[in-house]
C-alpha cells in the first residue's frame, strides 16, 4: 500500500495567496499554500521532496494529513481547516489516491471556507468523515502518530514525548494490531483489579469489624433475653391483676346490691308510720301562727312608742346642747374683741405712711428711667459690634465668591455669563432663583471639598436652582434660544428634604472611623440643600478615615451602606439582581477644583487690626454700662423692699379695724337670752309628752306578756310532737342516706367493674363484643369466674400478685444499660456478616479470575513487545555505532503490575567521555535530538507495518557530518524492498550525497516567474540539459 498520487486544487484561476505565511531565510513573508493546482506522483520507496523555504514543500505534507482525515492540530499550525485554503478562495480540495492490491482507492476532501466544513468523497462517491476514517484505519494509516507522520512543527515535540506516549505511538506504528489493544485491556484490567482489591480489603476489614462488634455484644444480647423473660412474666402478672381486681369488685357489687334491696323495704314501712304525726304537727303550727301574729302586732306598737320616747329625749338633748354652744360662743367673741383691740394699739398710727410710700415711688421711677437710658446705650454698642463683624465676614466671603466666579468664568464661560444676566434680571421671576450650586455652597473645612466635588457631578455643581418650574422653563428658553448659552438648571422637590434624618445614626458608625455625613461638611441655602439631599442623598452618605479603608470589608458587610467615602477613595455597594451577592466598587477621589478657595488669612488679619481699637473702646463702654445697671438694680431692690414693708403695715391695721366693727356684743346677748327662753319652753313640752308615751308603753307590755305565755304553751305541745317527728325523720333520713350510699357504691362498683373488665380485655387483646376463648378460662363453662386459663399458674390474690410482681421487677431492674436496639443491631450485623461473607467470596473469585485473565493477556502482550523493543534496540544501536556514538532503547517500568506506566526509554551518547543519557527536550542539543529522532524512526522503518511514513525538515538542526550519515542511513533503509513508502522533506542537501536508483527526488519550484504546471515539460528540460552538457564538454 503506497501513496500513489496527491492532488490539491483550490479553485480559481487567479493567483491568490494563503493567510498563513512562513519565514524564509531572507525574512520575507512568503505564502503557505501557494498552489492553484498541483499533482504529486511519488515513488514506492524513498521520496525526497526538496525545495527552498516558502516554495510549498510543507503544503504537500499538510495536504497528505488533511486528505487522510487528519485534524489541523496534528500539523501544529492553525486550528481551523479553512485556514489551509488560499486567501480569497471560497473552496479548496485535496485528492489522494492510495495503492491497494485489490484496487486503488481515491479519497477527496472539499473544504468550504465560509462554513469551515468539509465534504468527503470515496472513489468519487459522497461519504461521511466516519466512513473515511474507517477506510484509513483499515489501511493502518495513522497521521496522528508521530512515529508515522512527523510534520515540521511537530519535530521538536517528538523529544518531549513521555516514555508512555512513545510506547503507545510505537505500538500503533509497528506492533501487531492486537498489541495496543492488549495494552489497553491490561490497563483497564489493572484498574478493575485495583478496585476489586480495594473493595475486597474494605469488605474484609468491615467484616472483621462486624464480627468483633457482635462478639462484644453477645453477652449483652444473652442478658437482654434473660431480662425479657422477666419482663414477660411481669407483663403476665400485670395482665392478671386487673382480672383479679375485677372479680373482687364484682363480688362486692353483688353484696351491696342485696343490702340495698333490704334497706329499701325498711324505708317503705317507716314512711307509712310517719303520716299521723305530720297531721298533728300541722294543726299546732296553724294555732302557733295566729298567736305569733298577735304578738308581732303588740311588739310593733311597743316599738313605735319606744321610738317616740327616744325622739323626745334626742330633741331635749339637742336643745340643751344649743344653749351650751351659745354661751360658749359669747365667751369666745368677747375674748376675740379684746385681742383685736390690743393688736391695733400695738401697730400705732398710720397717718404718716403714705408720704413715705410716695417718696419711694418717685425714687423707683428715677431708677427705672436711668436703667432705660443705659439699656439704649448698650443696645447701640452691641449693634455696632455686630455690624463690624458682619462687615469683616462680608469682605472675606465676597473675596471667596469672586475667586469662584473667576474660576467659573475660565472653565464654564456660558455659566458665568448666565450668572451675570441673572443678577440683572431677577425681577423677571416669580419665585426665588439661586445661582449655580458651586457659588451657593460654603465648605466648612476646605480639606473636605474633594468629597463634595466627587459626589456632586460637575453638571449639577454649575446648575441654577429654581423654586418654580415655570421660572426654570422661562430661564432655559432665554439662555438657549435668545442668548445661545449652554447652561444647566434644576427644580427643587415639592417637599423639603433638607432636614431628612440619616438611615443610620452617626454614633453607630463612629466605631468604623466614619466621622460625619456629607451634609454636615458644608453650608447651603435650605432650598439648595433640599435638592442635594433629594437628588444626591448627601444626608445619608458618610465620610470616613484611613481606619475605614483598613476595615472596608467589615464596614460593607455590617453597615449595609450603599455609598461611603474614605480618606482617598469612594465606595459604591450594590446587590446583584441574579445572585443576590454584594458587589462593591471603589474609585480614587479627584482633586477639588472650585470649593478649595479659602479666605486670605493676611487680609482677614488686616481687617481685624483696623477694627481692633474700636472693639476695645466698645468693650470698655459696655463694661461701664453693665456696672451702672448692676448698681441701679441694687437700689431698685432696696426701694421696693421698703415700700412693701410700709404697705403691709397699712393693710394689716385697716383689716383689723374693719373686723372689729363687725362685732355688736349687746345685740348678740339680747338674741341669745330670747333663744334660751324659747328652748326652755320646748323642753317642758317634751318632758310632758315623754311621760305620756311611757304610760302607753307599760300597758302594751302587759298585753304582750299574756300573749307570749299562751304562745309558749302551744309551742311546748308542738315541740313535743316535732321531737317525735324529728326522731322518726332522722331515722328515715339515715336509712335514705344509707340507701343512697348503697346506690352510689353500687354505681361506683359497677363502673369500676366495667373499667376493670375493659382493662383486662385490652391487656388480653379481646374486643368489647368478643367472648372469652375456652383456652383462657380457668373454670369449665357455666362458672362465674372470668379469669383466663393462661393465668392458672400465677397467684390468685392481688397481694400475692403484687409481691411476685415486685420481685420480678427487682430482678428485671438489675439488667441495666440494655436496649432493644442492641439486639436488633446484633441481628442486623449477623445478617450483614453472612451477606458480606458471600459478597467477599464472590469478589475474591472475581479478583482471581481477573488475575488469571491479566496473566494471559500480559503474556500475549509483553513477550511480543519485549521482542519488538529488542529489535528496535538492535537497529537503533547499530545506527549509532556506525556514527561512532552509542544509543540504547529499552522497555522501562518501575512496577510490572502498573501497565499504564510502561514506556520506551531512549538513551543516547554522542561523546565518548559521557555516559548514556535519556533523550529529553532539555539535556541534548537540537541537532542531537534531531539525529536521535531520525535514527529511532529509521529503526522502526524495517519493522513498520504502516504503508508510508512522512518526516518534514528533520535535518534542520544537524551538523553536516551527522546530516550526511543520517541521509545515507535513510537511503539505505528506505530503499529496501521490504520497507514501506517514505517521504523525507528537506529545504537543503549536502553535495556528493549517496543516492539510490529506487529513490524518487521531487523538486519544488514556485514563484511569480515559474511556468504554469501544464506548460512544464520534464523531458524537454532533460534534453536541453544534455545538449548544454555536451557542448560544454566539446569546448
Amino acid at each position: 500500500q503506497h501513496l500513489a498520487a496527491v492532488e490539491f486544487n483550490p479553485p480559481g484561476p487567479e493567483k491568490i495567496y494563503s493567510k498563513r505565511t512562513l519565514r524564509t531565510k531572507s525574512n520575507e513573508k512568503n505564502l503557505f499554500i501557494t498552489y492553484d493546482t498541483c499533482e504529486v506522483i511519488p515513488g514506492p520507496n524513498l521520496n525526497m521532496i526538496v525545495g527552498a523555504n516558502g516554495t510549498g514543500k510543507s503544503s504537500i505534507v499538510c495536504a497528505i494529513c488533511l486528505g487522510l482525515a487528519g485534524k489541523p492540530s496534528f500539523i501544529g499550525r492553525v486550528d481551523k481547516v479553512c485556514s489551509y485554503v488560499k486567501r480569497g478562495c471560497a473552496k479548496g480540495s485535496v485528492e489522494i489516491e492510495l495503492f491497494r492490491a485489490s484496487g486503488n482507492v481515491t479519497i477527496t476532501r472539499e473544504i468550504d471556507v465560509l462554513k469551515n466544513q468539509s465534504s468527503w468523497l470515496i472513489d468519487k462517491r459522497s461519504a461521511t468523515q466516519k466512513a473515511v476514517e474507517e477506510q484509513i484505519a483499515a489501511l493502518n494509516i495513522q497521521v496522528g502518530n508521530p512515529c508515522q507522520f512527523l510534520p515540521q512543527d511537530k519535530v521538536g515535540e517528538f523529544a518531549k514525548l513521555s516514555r508512555v506516549e512513545l510506547l503507545e505511538a510505537t505500538e500503533k506504528s509497528i506492533g501487531p494490531p492486537e498489541m495496543h489493544k492488549f495494552h489497553c485491556e491490561l490497563k483497564n484490567f489493572r484498574e478493575k483489579e485495583k478496585l476489586l482489591q480495594i473493595a475486597c480489603k474494605e469488605k474484609s476489614d468491615y467484616l472483621e469489624k462486624l464480627k468483633q462488634s457482635n462478639e462484644r455484644h453477645k453477652q449483652d444480647v444473652e442478658r437482654y433475653y434473660e431480662c425479657k423473660r422477666h419482663l414477660d412474666l411481669i407483663e403476665m402478672l400485670e395482665a392478671k391483676r386487673p382480672w383479679v381486681e375485677y372479680e373482687n369488685v364484682r363480688q362486692q357489687y353483688e353484696e351491696i346490691k342485696q343490702n340495698r334491696d333490704q334497706l329499701k323495704e325498711e324505708l317503705k314501712k317507716l314512711k307509712e308510720t310517719q303520716g299521723p304525726l305530720t297531721h298533728k304537727i300541722q294543726e299546732y303550727e296553724k294555732q302557733r301562727r295566729q298567736l305569733d301574729n298577735q304578738v308581732k302586732m303588740k311588739r310593733k306598737t311597743e316599738q313605735e312608742c319606744v321610738k317616740l320616747i327616744e325622739e323626745a329625749k334626742q330633741a331635749f338633748r339637742m336643745k340643751r346642747d344649743d344653749e351650751d354652744n351659745r354661751l360658749q360662743k359669747i365667751s369666745n367673741t368677747r375674748k376675740m374683741i379684746d385681742d383685736l383691740r390690743n393688736e391695733i394699739e400695738s401697730i400705732g398710727s398710720c397717718e404718716n405712711l403714705q408720704p413715705q410710700i410716695d417718696s419711694l415711688n418717685r425714687d423707683l421711677k428715677q431708677v427705672h428711667e436711668e436703667k432705660s437710658a443705659i439699656d439704649v446705650e448698650i443696645n447701640e454698642r452691641l449693634k455696632e459690634v455686630e455690624n463690624l463683624k458682619k462687615d469683616q465676614e462680608s469682605k472675606c466671603l465676597d473675596n471667596l465668591l469672586k475667586q469662584r466666579e473667576e474660576k467659573l468664568r475660565i472653565r464654564y464661560r456660558d455659566t458665568h455669563d448666565a450668572v451675570m444676566w441673572l443678577r440683572k434680571n431677577k425681577n423677571r421671576f416669580k419665585k426665588t432663583v439661586f445661582e449655580p450650586i458651586v457659588l451657593m455652597i460654603h465648605v466648612k473645612d476646605y480639606k473636605n471639598a474633594k468629597y463634595i466635588e466627587n459626589h456632586i457631578p460637575s453638571n449639577d455643581l454649575r446648575s441654577f436652582v429654581f423654586e418654580s418650574q415655570e421660572d426654570m422653563e422661562y430661564f432655559l428658553k432665554e439662555m438657549r434660544d435668545h442668548l445661545k448659552l449652554r447652561v444647566n438648571a434644576v427644580c427643587i422637590p415639592s417637599i423639603t428634604y433638607a432636614n431628612r434624618v440619616p438611615t443610620r445614626a452617626l454614633n453607630d458608625l463612629k466605631k468604623y472611623g466614619l466621622f460625619s455625613y456629607l451634609r454636615e461638611l458644608f453650608d447651603a441655602p435650605q432650598f439648595v440643600m433640599s435638592y442635594l439631599c433629594y437628588q444626591h442623598h448627601v444626608h445619608d452618605v458618610p465620610v470616613g478615615t484611613e481606619k475605614t479603608r483598613a476595615i472596608i470589608e467589615q464596614v460593607i458587610h455590617e453597615t449595609k451602606l450603599k455609598q461611603l467615602y474614605t480618606a482617598h477613595e469612594k465606595y459604591v455597594v450594590k446587590t446583584s439582581v441574579y445572585s443576590n451577592d454584594t458587589i462593591s466598587s471603589n474609585t480614587h477621589l479627584k482633586t477639588a477644583q472650585f470649593l478649595t478657595f479659602t479666605v486670605n488669612v493676611q487680609e482677614r488679619r488686616q481687617l481685624e487690626e483696623q477694627d481692633k481699637e474700636r472693639f476695645q473702646t466698645l468693650d470698655t463702654e459696655l463694661t461701664t454700662f453693665y456696672e451702672k445697671i448692676k448698681h441701679l438694680e441694687h437700689r431698685d431692690n432696696e426701694f421696693r423692699n421698703q415700700k412693701k414693708d410700709l404697705q403691709d403695715r397699712k393693710t394689716k391695721k385697716n383689716h383689723r379695724n374693719k373686723k372689729l366693727t363687725t362685732y355688736n356684743l349687746e345685740a348678740e346677748e339680747k338674741k341669745t337670752n330670747a333663744k334660751i327662753k324659747e328652748i326652755n319652753v320646748q323642753k317642758a313640752m317634751l318632758v310632758s309628752e315623754l311621760l305620756s308615751l311611757i304610760k302607753d308603753c307599760t300597758t302594751l307590755n302587759v298585753q304582750k306578756v299574756d300573749l307570749v305565755l299562751e304562745l309558749a304553751t302551744e309551742g311546748y305541745e308542738k315541740n313535743k310532737l316535732e321531737r317525735e317527728y324529728k326522731a322518726t325523720t332522722l331515722n328515715l333520713r339515715q336509712l335514705e342516706q344509707q340507701f343512697n350510699d348503697f346506690g352510689e357504691t353500687k354505681r361506683r362498683l359497677l363502673e369500676k367493674c366495667k373499667e376493670l373488665m375493659k382493662k383486662a380485655r385490652h391487656i388480653c387483646n379481646l374486643g368489647p363484643d368478643q367472648s372469652i376463648p375456652q383456652e383462657y378460662q380457668t373454670q369449665p363453662n357455666g362458672s362465674t369466674s372470668s379469669l383466663p386459663c393462661a393465668f392458672q399458674d400465677l397467684p390468685n390474690t392481688v397481694e400475692e400478685i403484687d409481691s411476685l410482681l415486685a420481685e420480678e421487677k427487682t430482678r428485671a431492674s438489675c439488667f441495666t444499660g440494655l436496649n432493644a436496639s442492641v439486639v436488633e443491631d446484633y441481628k442486623e450485623r449477623a445478617q450483614e456478616i453472612q451477606q458480606l461473607t458471600e459478597e467477599l467470596e464472590q469478589k475474591t473469585n472475581e479478583l482471581d479470575n481477573y488475575r488469571q485473565t491479566i496473566s494471559k493477556v500480559k503474556e500475549r502482550w509483553l513477550n511480543p513487545l519485549k521482542h519488538l523493543v529488542e529489535q528496535i534496540n538492535e537497529k537503533f544501536g547499530s545506527f549509532f555505532s556506525s556514527m561512532q556514538c552509542a544509543g540504547e532503547v529499552d522497555l522501562h517500568t518501575e512496577n510490572e503490575e502498573d501497565y499504564d506506566k510502561y514506556g520506551i526509554r531512549i538513551r543516547v551518547k554522542f561523546r565518548s567521555s559521557t555516559t548514556l543519557h535519556e533523550l529529553t527536550s532539555s539535556h541534548q542539543s537540537g541537532g542531537e535530538r534531531s539525529v536521535s529522532t531520525m535514527l529511532y524512526l529509521m529503526a522502526l522503518q524495517e519493522l513498520n507495518r504502516c504503508p508510508f511514513r512522512v518526516v518534514d525538515e528533520i535535518n534542520q538542526g544537524m551538523d553536516p557530518v551527522n546530516e550526511r550519515r543520517v541521509f545515507e542511513m535513510v537511503v539505505k533503509t528506505a530503499c529496501k524492498e521490504t520497507t514501506s513508502q517514505y517521504f523525507l522533506v528537506t529545504p537543503k542537501l549536502l553535495q556528493n550525497l549517496t543516492y539510490s536508483e529506487k529513490m524518487t527526488v521531487l523538486f519544488v519550484y514556485n514563484g511569480p516567474y515559474m511556468l504554469e504546471p501544464k506548460k512544464y515539460n520534464l523531458k524537454a528540460f532533460l534534453r536541453r540539459r544534455r545538449r548544454i552538457g555536451v557542448s560544454r564538454m566539446d569546448q
